[in-house]
């Protein structure tokens, strides 16, 4: 396994430093965001350290020669909208950026590029699968012919009542991931165990089931807010806060006992959504850091 991060959380930094400070520090791989550029629509998105909107010959070289002066790999390319969005002129944008960035990978030197599925977070799951079958076949299989690997992470995009009652992304639980696995055979899974936690689903479990769909992995913790579930039960809002690697519930000698037992050998990418360390470069600088320190116990 590679421990490296995703560079979101050093949004401030141009690609030259994202890989300067990977390098520095030790880390063997990063997950560069590949936002279109604009503004971002909530905290961490946005982020565009390769802007694939523009990639000419003199910036696929520029790339390939800091993963060559580097020693620093690419694990993958990262954007995560809402493909399955409820407005149609919203989907078609964000799925032609997507095309846009898988068609990037390969010229990149990059098999792996991580997303959502999304998701109509108004409609019922079976009503999410008609919409799905229309645009993830199709996708998955345009991917797999560029020999590039779809990572769908499985966070539930439930942060608000804006997404209420569904969340904004449909690949959430193992019962389905099993359904997506029938419809789109190709698709890989970008594991996160933070996102299980807070729906009490057993971590280890998970990843025994499903470990060999997974193309990428995100490490990030997260800690329940037990009063609140006792309060308000988990249909709540507020139930969980993210936290660096070690801060939170998530048993990290468990996840990493399973993850080797599945035979996994890809990159582990730290992913920083922690409000405690938000308050300055440094700080942001400090949770990559310890977050390092903490892993390398574990690989």
């Amino acid at each position: 396994m590679q421990l490296g991060f995703v560079s979101a959380i050093l949004s401030d930094f141009s690609l030259d430093d994202v890989f300067s400070f990977a390098s520095d520090e030790g880390f063997a791989c990063v997950e560069v965001m590949c936002w279109p550029p604009g503004a971002a629509e909530r905290r961490y998105a946005g982020v565009t350290h390769i802007d694939i909107t523009n990639l000419n010959e003199a910036l696929v070289g520029k790339v390939l020669g800091l993963v060559d002066r580097t020693g620093v790999r690419i694990s993958g390319l990262g954007y995560y909208p809402n493909p399955l969005h409820p407005e149609p002129e919203h989907r078609h944008r964000v799925l032609e950026h997507l095309r846009t960035v898988i068609q990037a990978a390969p010229r990149l030197g990059v098999d792996v590029v991580n997303t959502f599925i999304g998701r109509d977070w108004r409609k019922s799951v079976p009503e999410n699968w008609q919409v799905f079958d229309g645009v993830w076949p199709p996708l998955a299989l345009f991917a797999h012919g560029l020999g590039v690997k779809i990572g769908i992470e499985n966070c539930p995009m439930l942060f608000s009542l804006d997404e209420w009652p569904g969340g904004a992304n449909l690949a959430s639980t193992p019962a389905i991931w099993n359904v997506l696995f029938e419809k789109a055979p190709t698709l890989g899974l970008n594991f996160d165990p933070s996102h299980l936690i807070w729906q009490h689903v057993d971590v280890g479990r998970a990843i025994r089931e499903f470990g060999k769909r997974f193309v990428h992995v995100h490490a990030k913790d997260t800690r329940l807010d037990r009063d609140s579930i006792y309060q308000h039960g988990v249909t709540g809002l507020g139930w969980h806060t993210p936290k660096i690697p070690g801060l939170g519930d998530v048993n990290w000698s468990a996840f990493f006992s399973a993850l080797t037992d599945t035979g996994y050998h890809g990159a582990v990418c730290i992913e920083v959504e922690d409000r405690a360390f938000e308050g300055s470069l440094a700080m942001r600088i400090r949770s990559l850091r310890q977050s390092k320190r903490f892993l390398e116990q574990f690989m």
